[in-house]
């Protein structure tokens, strides 16, 4: 069995001083594979290194809506010629977030709708965070899509609701389900996993954050605990974890465009 950690942030503080022993305990817990998930400009250059000195990670080069008050012109067109490093398979963190005050609103909007652009250029998938905000989400998506009237994006972390996530899925998107839907309230969001299209399927840790249970609570959360909402999913979709493995971890392959062999 082999499982892709779809999105962690290798290069955080809580996490970076300790990469090989993370990265060790991963693969013991069958994640071969890791997508750490870009912030500021600076996250970009060290999940960059990251992917390149570790086998297996790759990297997601982006603004994070909280940070693009802290981005410069400059700094983003930098990032747009990250693209086309190999170890870069995807856009992102990318979308808004009306939960913190960090940025103002319109900000975000407007470098949403830049990572997309720069999706649609560079082939590449972006990766989409959501927070009390959506339907100006959904607003931005819709006006958005390409010429098919697609979008080659992931709802990370996904929280949000059933038409939400229907309206993402006609749109031709992914939906990814992190540790939230382990938690026992949670049973919307697991009536809604149940009902995705399984070609559509992915999961992630976003760790540091988000721990799965029985281990919520902990800090930090490390793409080792993927299993646990693996598990969760394989549940509410009553088939096996192997199956469930299979299944999420060959959408990511073709997602990302990553070779079935490392």
């Amino acid at each position: 069995m082999q499982l892709f950690d779809t999105h962690a942030h290798l290069d955080d503080e809580q996490l970076a001083d300790n990469t090989v022993d993370i990265l060790a305990d991963a693969n013991r817990h069958d994640v071969s594979r890791i997508l750490t998930v870009s912030t500021t400009l600076a996250s970009c250059y060290r999940s960059l290194r990251l992917a390149e000195e570790h086998s297996g990670v790759y990297a997601a080069v982006g603004i994070h809506p909280n940070y693009c008050h802290e981005a410069s012109l400059a700094q983003w067109q930098e990032i747009e010629t990250l693209v086309d490093r190999p170890q870069v398979v995807a856009i992102g963190e990318t979308g808004l977030d009306d939960h913190w005050d960090f940025c103002p609103f319109e900000l975000q909007q407007e470098y949403f709708t830049r990572h997309i652009q720069l999706s649609h250029r560079s082939g590449l998938p972006f990766i989409v965070h959501m927070r009390d905000c959506e339907p100006q989400m959904l607003e931005t998506l819709a006006s958005s899509r390409d010429a098919a009237g697609q979008l080659n994006g992931v709802m990370h972390s996904f929280c949000g609701s059933q038409l939400a996530a229907e309206q993402c899925l006609e749109w031709g998107m992914h939906i990814s389900f992190a540790g939230m839907l382990t938690f026992k309230r949670n049973h919307e969001l697991r009536e809604i996993a149940a009902s995705i299209p399984s070609d559509r399927l992915l999961i992630e840790t976003d760790s540091p954050y988000l721990s799965p249970h029985p281990c919520r609570g902990q800090r930090p959360n490390t793409p080792a605990l993927v299993r646990h909402t693996l598990q969760c999913l394989a549940d509410v979709r009553k088939t096996s974890i192997e199956d469930m493995a299979a299944i999420t971890t060959a959408n990511a392959l073709r997602f990302f465009q990553i070779p079935a062999s490392p």
